[in-house]
């Protein structure tokens, strides 16, 4: 990076940090630290929700997917505003009406307290291993851009952030997510702008997307019902839905950011907002990655875009065998690009018959790419045999840092940095909130002070923010780090959500019953999964049937007394 791409990085980042430190400052007590005093207005909320969910995951690793897979990722999403429409009527009025500081004291209300403590385990388990996930992704930019170990940029980024959380408390965190989110959305404008900008004079939006789409990068809808196919409309709507449904309503991360809502209004346009917003802010960040498919289609590519391994490569043994398949990488490319330019003009004429000749020229070209690609990571391989071979997440870096001009780099480099933070240290934050309220003062301590409140709040942010670094050090066996943390997710999720939707829906079924089914429903999720017969989208729903009828099998066997009924506020 150049001078002025440092200082742009540098500022941007000092004016967050600054800017949170300032509106957190005069905290003194856990609901301040932790809610925020519950204060907060509608597009705070809405922000601060999409920044949570939006981590520099996102921007790394979904234009890797569109560049690679295409734009069908987007159909995760489709379950999401349905998901905000149930919340808004059953989920935000209870938390609030109860005044609750975490999603599992309601359970403990509802059921007993060892279902309470199981479902605040399963979440601590999970959140805890995506965060080190979410803190990996951007230590591995500055690792790649710097040179420098991937060890000591994880550490060093992961400090930061746990140091910054445990300051700060919620009230940092949702004011910095409102000026984060706000250079987010302008920055992905400007890099979508520039990458158009960047293709040929003779290539504009349209016919990159039809070059793009000859090539299946721009299939954003799949209709068909296909249980070997992750991304589909049907696994989106079913499976998304149960999955965003149980993030947003029993992830402490989420429901913590909308507690701070100053009414259930707030908190209900908050999320609505939220469910507006995400699919188009998603299809466009996809949409950059297909754009920069297509700008590849005119400009040579490298033959794996981890640019680390390469040089790694190219100083071993094996370095002859690379340069043959870089120049037949090169041989293909130079020809792919006289067809690619034939298909343009094909594509002015609208003569199809040519536009069907070129497309199958260049589906045959791509596929002999790969094959020399495939060679070249057999050599990676073969040189270092706990390299990692998907370089999706090096795609949209890559491709920043070799062409955009000074300035811009460091800007882009700063949003993801800026996603980083803003949903690693919700994370944080709910994990020590959860830590807090479900196990120290209701297990440890439940006499303690507000100010002993307030101390361990602070002493398990950072616990849980070195456990996290600690996951960060070995993330980079994960392959795409976007699936990665959604398949994490899908593991817990629905059983978590199961467990919910019975204490909603399910009024006779007692503690018991629902302690055993969450118990064998997880059981039943990680066998599954391990299968491997059916994408990860579906276990959230696999997950949440099975918890309500396991509970409501194991209810039927029970000879107990009748069940005590919710109070009548929850009613």
């Amino acid at each position: 990076m150049s001078t002025a791409d440092w200082i742009v990085l540098f500022l941007t980042l000092l004016v967050i940090v600054l800017y949170g430190v300032y509106k957190s400052r005069g905290i003194k007590n856990i609901d301040g630290y932790l809610l925020g005093n519950r204060s907060l207005p509608w597009y705070h909320v809405g922000l601060s929700v999409m920044a949570t969910q939006a981590s520099a995951i996102t921007f790394l690793s979904a234009p890797g997917l569109a560049y690679s897979s295409g734009m069908s990722f987007v159909q995760f999403y489709f379950g999401l505003p349905l998901a905000m429409i149930v919340l808004c009527i059953t989920f935000v009025p209870i938390f609030h009406k109860l005044k609750v500081f975490t999603a599992y004291e309601f359970l403990e209300k509802r059921f007993d307290v060892k279902t309470r403590g199981l479902t605040a385990i399963l979440f601590l388990v999970q959140r805890g291993i995506s965060t080190g996930i979410t803190i990996f992704a951007p230590a591995l930019i500055i690792s790649t851009i710097l040179h420098i170990d991937l060890t000591w940029t994880t550490l060093a980024i992961g400090s930061f952030v746990v140091i910054y959380t445990t300051y700060g408390g919620t009230k940092a965190v949702s004011h910095t997510q409102l000026l984060q989110m706000s250079i987010i959305f302008g920055s992905l404008l400007v890099a979508g702008i520039l990458v158009i900008h960047l293709l040929p004079e003779s290539i504009g939006l349209s016919k990159a997307l039809h070059i793009a789409g000859k090539s299946g990068k721009t299939n954003a809808l799949d209709f068909t019902f296909d249980l070997n196919n992750n991304y589909t409309l049907w696994t989106g709507l079913i499976g998304g839905f149960f999955l965003q449904l149980s993030y947003f309503g029993t992830d402490q991360s989420q429901v913590g950011r909308y507690l701070t809502g100053a009414s259930i209004k707030e908190s209900r346009m908050g999320l609505i907002m939220n469910g507006l917003l995400k699919i188009p802010m998603q299809f466009a960040i996809l949409l950059i990655g297909v754009l920069v498919f297509a700008y590849y289609q005119f400009h040579q590519p490298p033959i794996f875009f981890n640019q680390v391994e390469i040089k790694k490569l190219k100083e071993s043994k094996y370095a002859p065998d690379y340069q043959l398949l870089e120049q037949k990488h090169s041989e293909l490319f130079k020809t792919r690009e006289s067809v690619v330019q034939q298909l343009n003009t094909a594509l002015d004429h609208d003569d199809e018959k040519r536009i069907a000749d070129y497309r199958s020229s260049l589906g045959q070209l791509n596929a002999k790419m790969q094959v020399v690609k495939e060679g070249t990571l057999d050599l990676i391989k073969k040189n270092n045999p706990t390299a990692e071979t998907n370089d999706n997440n090096y795609v949209f870096l890559s491709f920043v840092t070799s062409v955009f001009p000074k300035g811009l780099i460091g800007l882009l480099i700063a949003v993801i940095f800026l996603a980083s933070m803003g949903s690693t240290a919700s994370a944080i934050n709910s994990l020590a909130s959860t830590t807090t309220i479900d196990i120290y003062k209701r297990f440890i301590n439940p006499n303690s002070s507000e100010k002993q409140d307030l101390l361990w709040s602070r002493l398990f942010t950072l616990i849980w923010g070195t456990f996290t670094v600690i996951v960060a050090l070995y993330a980079n066996r994960l392959g795409n780090l976007l699936e990665a943390v959604n398949i994490l997710g899908s593991l817990f999720y629905g059983t978590i959500l199961g467990i919910f939707i019975v204490a909603f829906y399910m009024k006779k079924i007692q503690g018991k019953a629902v302690f055993l089914a969450a118990i064998l429903s997880e059981i039943i999720v990680i066998a599954v999964w391990t299968m491997n017969k059916i994408p990860f989208l579906w276990l959230n729903l696999i997950g949440c049937l099975a918890v309500m009828l396991i509970a409501y099998i194991v209810q039927l066997g029970t000879k107990a007394p009748s069940p005590i009924e919710v109070k009548r506020d929850l009613e």
